[in-house]
């Protein structure tokens, strides 16, 4: 994916200088190493600083809320994906927007690599198929396959589902993949034994709501765990609230989660937060033949009234 940059500075630049947008939302590279920094340009001559390889897994689309002028933006598959959630949301036109389109072949999991290392991670280049990690007195190479996210090895929409030029050939979509493996076996958990999992699961939050934050869906202007009249949720750290926040937080994104993986990217502690959004995921999809971001012109099922939809009260 390395040479996708000199595409995609070459459109970003025409686009400026001709007028067709007013920025482009892109990302530059980091000053620590895995953490890529989705950045605005608005002048022709900084189209320099765009960069893009495996470490570009904030999903863009949530810089696009709202917003009232013409933007170019960079979107590999679940960032335009997105796009298309905010548009059939009216969050934002189509007319605004001129979308990179960015085929992808997966992101790196920084939690992933930074668990393999007592020591401070100072480098990591890539190259092709390879990851090759640096340190003071140290050098690993993993094969990109091995330190993959886990929503970029399960995908199959890798393709930019709209856009308006790309910045490189499609990729082949991966087939065969079984996306829901994990959220079966919990589901055949017995009750206590799947309490105690999400209790585990959840033990280390410190609600930073950093899933929140980087998650494009989450754009409410007042979120629930913010609101205090009436009070749908305590402030605190008790596991009772934790758990509120994360049931809720899922439910909202219910037929609208493309599993970007935005969310366990930004969590601080390494939380599997999409255990809650794939769950809702499959049944979604095994209710309703419903994908997220797929199509703008058909309706999300749980924002469309259909009498024979599954368990309909008659």
């Amino acid at each position: 994916m390395l040479g996708y940059i000199t595409k995609i500075r070459e459109i970003s630049e025409r686009l400026l200088k001709e007028g067709k947008v007013d920025m482009v939302i892109g990302f530059r590279k980091g000053t620590v190493p895995m953490m890529n920094e989705p950045c605005v340009v608005k002048n022709p001559e900084n189209v320099k600083e765009l960069v893009w390889d495996s470490n570009c897994g904030i999903n863009l689309a949530n810089y696009l809320t709202d917003r009232k002028e013409k933007i170019g933006v960079v979107a590999k598959g679940c960032d335009s994906r997105n796009i298309v959630t905010h548009l059939i949301e009216n969050k934002i036109k189509r007319d605004q927007l001129f979308i990179i389109g960015v085929p992808c072949k997966g992101m790196i999991d920084r939690h992933k690599i930074t668990s393999m290392f007592a020591k401070e991670i100072k480098e990591v280049v890539e190259e092709e198929n390879r990851i090759i990690v640096r340190g003071d007195d140290y050098e690993k190479i993993f094969k990109k396959a091995e330190v993959l996210q886990e929503n970029c090895a399960i995908c199959i929409h890798r393709n930019p589902v709209i856009y308006d030029e790309l910045a490189a050939d499609l990729v082949e979509e991966q087939k065969d993949v079984d996306r829901y493996e994990d959220v079966r076996r919990i589901e055949a958990m017995p009750a206590e034994k799947k309490g105690n999992y999400f209790d585990n699961l959840l033990s280390a939050c410190i609600r930073c709501y950093a899933c929140r934050n980087a998650c494009p869906l989450c754009y409410c202007l007042t979120c629930f765990v913010d609101e205090s009249r009436p009070q749908w949720v305590g402030k605190s750290i008790n596991p009772t609230d934790i758990r509120t926040f994360h049931f809720l937080r899922a439910y909202h994104c219910a037929g609208r989660c493309t599993d970007c993986g935005a969310c366990e990217r930004a969590c601080p502690m390494g939380i599997k937060v999409r255990e809650f959004t794939k769950k809702l995921e499959k049944d979604c999809f095994e209710l309703y033949g419903w994908e997220a971001g797929m199509s703008l012109d058909e309706r999300p099922p749980l924002d469309t009234y259909r009498p024979d939809d599954p368990d309909f009260i008659k």
